[in-house]
């Protein structure tokens, strides 16, 4: 009989469950991954940050086209040609899931291609009915798209974000539900590629897990490029016939009914443990489903682990990756500092991006930290104004007492990648006078932060 014991299981073969059993492989010998899905890979790599941000890279490339006469260009026409913009896209992620798929598949681990449940405290059962036990598991299955009980969303063909990033013909209309990254993301995407775009969000702002300020400058780029935004609704009813989709929902007290071919519900996702028979290994969830875990990402079953989606509390490829690696160390006897969320770094993909790290001001003054800020706007920066990229800002907190930076935001251009300046003072726990050290290139996007960072220096002078 083929071996059914193993140091170490992975039920899930991800970003956060490959990093976990490579990571585990590192001082145990016998290593299974279990994962079912049709196409190895993992959602990030398949369906998720690599395809969505090459679409949307694309998109941006013919936005610039379009805007030629800005720039003193003459580009007499500039469309999406969808067929190659898909091609270009299965080309690009296929250099990527090929090389997973070669991982999961070394002869460093044991893959079995089945579903897996929990049969008691350290045993899972495939659907071939193999029994598999281990020493230590790490549940890393990710998440799905959530359905809210929403009248007629569960009766109707919607797309998730799955469809629109295999899209190879331009939607001439669509309504998107949701303001979250992924329905700002791949709503301005349509809209730029050519699609008319209705997009309906509950809460007052959309990305509200960003501050107000970042979700109004991205709302206002959305409304001027075209996009019909409502925010602050109340969804009523969903009905599709043969003339397409029909949403109706409650608006600044008024009854809105809005109508197009298509619909995206965007409107979150869940974590992935349906079928796992995780009260059979005694793992506890919270009331959003996701699994309870401690600080070194073990659940309440102390032989079995969890990252990623599943689990939370951000969903963000690199932290399952750093929950993946501190969990397999942890399981191996090996000495791990558990993730560090106070130097979280996010970035949202629209135009402008925002990326954020640290605390939030929101954080901030929930714990009581005394502290100072200093924002600068990109429409009075050189470099920003001749890339005609004016909107959004830089801003910065820092300890008032030592100027240690303890969180940034920035709101612009190629945001997510001006962030990581910020995020190495936090991480590093530098203070704004050690950045002032620093050679701010002129003219650079990145010389913004020498400003908010003179202005907190200037105040800590007084």
């Amino acid at each position: 009989m083929s071996q059914t014991h193993f140091d170490y299981i992975v039920i899930g073969g991800g970003s956060g469950g490959y990093a976990a059993a490579r990571t585990a492989r590192e001082t145990c010998e016998h290593v299974a991954i279990v994962d079912n899905a049709e196409t190895l890979g993992g959602l990030c790599i398949l369906r998720g940050c690599m395809p969505s941000k090459t679409l949307i890279y694309s998109a941006e490339v013919l936005h610039l086209a379009q805007k030629a006469e800005q720039f003193g260009l003459e580009i007499p026409t500039a469309a999406a040609n969808m067929s190659q913009l898909h091609q270009r896209k299965l080309a690009t992620i296929e250099d990527f899931s090929e090389y997973r798929q070669e991982q999961l598949q070394s002869d460093r681990f044991t893959l079995f291609r089945n579903h897996a449940k929990f049969v008691d405290a350290q045993t899972i059962e495939l659907d071939d009915g193999t029994r598999l036990t281990a020493d230590n598991f790490m549940i890393a299955t990710g998440s799905t798209v959530s359905e809210p009980a929403i009248q007629g969303l569960s009766e109707v063909p919607y797309w998730t974000s799955d469809e629109v990033l295999e899209l190879d013909f331009l939607p001439e209309k669509i309504i998107v539900l949701g303001g979250g990254i992924v329905a700002c993301e791949l709503a301005q995407f349509l809209r730029r590629i050519g699609s008319e775009v209705i997009q309906i969000q509950r809460s007052p702002h959309i990305l509200k897990e960003m501050s107000p300020s970042a979700a109004s400058v991205v709302e206002t780029a959305f409304r001027d490029e075209g996009i019909q935004l409502y925010t602050d609704t109340a969804l009523q009813k969903i009905t599709h016939s043969e003339d397409g989709f029909s949403v109706s929902f409650d608006h600044k007290g008024k009854t809105i009914t809005v109508a197009a071919p298509y619909l995206l519900n965007a409107l979150g996702r869940k974590p992935a443990t349906q079928g796992l028979c995780l009260e059979a290994a005694g793992i506890r969830t919270r009331k959003s489903g996701h699994i309870k875990c401690n600080a070194m990402q073990c659940t309440s079953n102390p032989k079995v682990y969890a990252s990623g989606d599943v689990t939370g509390p951000h969903e963000i490829v690199h932290v399952a990756i750093m929950q993946g690696e501190v969990a397999a160390k942890h399981a191996t006897g090996r000495p791990a500092d558990p993730v560090h969320y106070d130097d979280l770094l996010g970035v949202v993909f629209t135009d402008p991006q925002i990326g954020s790290v640290g605390l939030s001001e929101a954080q901030l003054k929930a714990r009581n930290i005394d502290y100072l800020s200093a924002d600068y706007p990109f429409d009075d920066h050189g470099k920003s104004i001749l890339m005609e990229a004016k909107y959004g800002y830089v801003k910065v907190f820092a300890e008032r007492a030592t100027g240690v930076v303890l969180g940034a935001e920035c709101v612009s251009k190629d945001g997510g990648e001006l962030i990581h300046a910020m995020a190495v003072a936090v991480t590093l726990k530098a203070s704004v006078q050690d950045l002032l050290k620093v050679h701010w290139y002129h003219p650079t996007l990145s010389e913004i932060w020498s400003y908010p960072l003179e202005d907190i220096a200037d105040e800590m002078s007084q």
